[in-house]
């Protein structure tokens, strides 16, 4: 007898569709064979399945079985198929009959006593789920909140596979799972730092205003215990808060990774990253012979923060560059090219030497001109033109550290940022690129044009600097979100001034 299931596989960050044929044949061997391009640990399942049958209560098929997993092309990896094989042997066996009106999908594994266990790609399963008009999808109970912020597509939690069993013949009747966004987003958006808390470094807090009102990436240069890391933590605060789009985007990779917590359907929260400098090529930008994401991808719509840059490998930062400039990454294999979402905010920190005190003060440095020069080589030229903003980030005197007044909040310096960022969506349209920091070298042209001041001192930058045509266009862009910071439509001097005083490593006096 055959039978029929729909089911899920992951592929990256997305659902592909899988359909899962079972045919048990009385008149032939007892033998299970799956086919179908199966990896590993499909393979096993079927050992698995079949312990859970008949901890279920229900008889393994003593026949010959045949398992298919369509598309034959395309490799299935993971647990989730383990429920819909099941569902399968029992309704080829003649075990159950399925009377339950309508096109479900099933995903979910199993444990040896018949149980779900949680799977990874859940939010992904939904989405596919909803795009093809379904109706529903059977998830593991611990995948359901997870998958129930995906409007517009029933989700049914499932506990063990008699659940599944009673669910699909009629028999039980399952509530679909039930989220308010509105209530998740006001119980999880908000963050535990708060610029507040830093005390001195107002020219480091001015270049992080202007990163987030434009979505600039930021490199800070200074001596050991100067506050870059703390600064950096706090970055996300003053971001604008994720929209219900951009927590989905975000919420899909984590799934698919299996990276979220337990009680978290969502992600309300900009993501901070913060990967050791002994990451690797694929952990950095995603890889693997089945392409999987990285940390860029992880940052998507936050802050990606790598400390002690020069440390990293140096061929590892470069390829930084795609995602940088484009927002996503391509990961290319010999059958198949995966595209994952890095649309980040880029800080970095570094110390202007080795010893790590070159600028500082209160002690002296021990580094050579050849030690330093190595140090700083290690970060390469077009790396450093497709960041905009070099900040120094000097030691903090005792009497600001004793004596300072709290400075402003994370929540004033995000009612900057919003203000902005409204300038930027009313200049851009709903197809623009969103903020400053992604304009292309035409709406460059078109909304970053300057006066004659203004013209002058970016003409005797150019020269003094030697910037090169990218940095050119990189102050513009910082120009811009400064004029939009300050409420005015036409870029200013000033504004000029200053974002070339942000290309700290472009001036010989720091090299």
């Amino acid at each position: 007898m055959l039978a029929k299931l729909l089911s899920f596989s992951l592929i990256g960050i997305d659902a592909a569709t899988v359909e899962v044929e079972v045919d048990v044949s009385s008149a032939a061997m007892s033998k299970t064979i799956l086919v179908g391009l199966a990896e590993a640990a499909v393979k096993e399942s079927t050992h698995r399945v079949e312990r859970a049958i008949v901890n279920s209560g229900y008889h393994r098929p003593f026949d010959r079985c045949v398992i298919n997993l369509a598309p034959a092309d395309m490799r299935k990896e993971a647990g989730c198929l383990d429920l819909p094989i099941a569902l399968g042997l029992l309704l080829g066996s003649g075990q159950i009959e399925f009377d339950r009106p309508g096109a479900y999908a099933v995903v979910g594994e199993l444990a040896l006593e018949g149980s779900t266990r949680p799977i990874k790609g859940a939010l992904a399963m939904a989405l596919e789920s909803a795009r093809q008009g379904l109706s529903g999808l059977l998830v593991p109970s611990a995948n359901a909140q997870e998958a129930a912020v995906v409007e517009g597509i029933p989700v049914i939690p499932i506990g063990s596979l008699a659940e599944a069993v009673g669910f699909l013949t009629g028999r039980l009747d399952i509530e679909p799972t039930s989220v308010d966004l509105d209530e998740v987003f006001q119980k999880l958006a908000h963050y535990e730092e708060d610029f507040v808390d830093v005390k001195g470094q107002d020219y480091a807090k001015r270049a992080l205003v202007i990163a987030a009102a434009g979505g600039h990436n930021v490199l800070m240069i200074g001596p050991p215990g100067t506050g870059k890391t703390l600064l950096a933590k706090r970055l996300p605060t003053i971001m604008p808060p994720m929209t219900s789009s951009e927590s989905l985007e975000t919420t899909r990779i984590y799934s698919a990774m299996g990276l979220l917590k337990p009680g978290l359907p969502l992600l309300a929260v900009r993501p901070f990253r913060s990967p050791h400098h002994s990451v690797s090529d694929a952990g950095l930008v995603g890889g693997g012979s089945i392409p999987q994401p990285g940390e860029i991808s992880l940052a998507h719509k936050g802050v990606l923060f790598l400390d002690e840059l020069p440390e990293f490998n140096r061929r590892t930062l470069e390829v930084l560059r795609q995602p940088l400039e484009e927002g996503n990454v391509t990961i290319s294999r010999a059958l198949r090219s995966t595209n994952f979402p890095a649309d980040f905010v880029l800080v970095a920190a570094m110390n202007p030497c080795p010893c790590g005190y070159r600028s500082d003060p209160r002690h002296s440095c021990t580094c050579t001109s050849p030690q330093i020069d190595r140090y700083l080589s290690k970060i390469s030229g077009p790396l450093l033109d497709r960041i905009d903003l070099h900040v120094e980030v000097p030691a903090v005197p005792f009497t600001q550290l004793a004596e300072a007044p709290p400075g402003p909040t994370s929540a004033e310096f995000r009612g900057e940022v919003l203000r902005a960022r409204a300038r930027q969506a009313s200049r851009f349209g709903a197809k623009g690129p969103g903020v400053n920091g992604r304009m292309t070298p035409r709406q460059i042209r078109k909304f970053c044009t300057l006066g004659p001041d203004s013209a002058m001192i970016l003409k005797a930058a150019m020269e003094e600097l030697g910037l090169s045509a990218r940095a050119h266009d990189k102050v513009l862009r910082v120009a811009r979100t400064m004029a939009d910071l300050d409420g005015v439509e036409q870029i200013q001097p000033q504004h000029v001034a200053e974002a070339v005083g942000y290309r700290a490593l472009d001036r010989s006096v720091f090299l």
